[in-house]
């Protein structure tokens, strides 16, 4: 799947995962608001196989397909 992943400068380290089919279309406008601006961060083809830094590929995958977006939060130690 062709993911975009988009981040927000007012939250360090805050990211939202999305099909790049679909964009945004299915973030609720809540979470959007608090994104204020999301600017796209990356493209990249996710599969479970793929090794991501702080998430798991096959729980990405399933929260795009059921939710239409995976946000990642800030690691607990950046968390404040």
């Amino acid at each position: 799947m062709k993911v975009a992943v988009y981040k927000t400068v007012k939250h360090k380290d805050l990211f939202l995962y999305v099909s790049e089919d679909e964009g945004l279309a299915r973030v609720p406008e809540e979470l959007l608001k608090k994104f204020e601006d999301p600017q796209l961060a990356l493209t990249f083809d996710l599969d479970a196989d793929r090794t991501l830094a702080q998430e798991d590929p096959s729980i990405v995958l399933w929260n795009l397909a059921e939710s239409g977006y995976h946000l990642q939060l800030p690691p607990p130690e950046t968390r404040k």
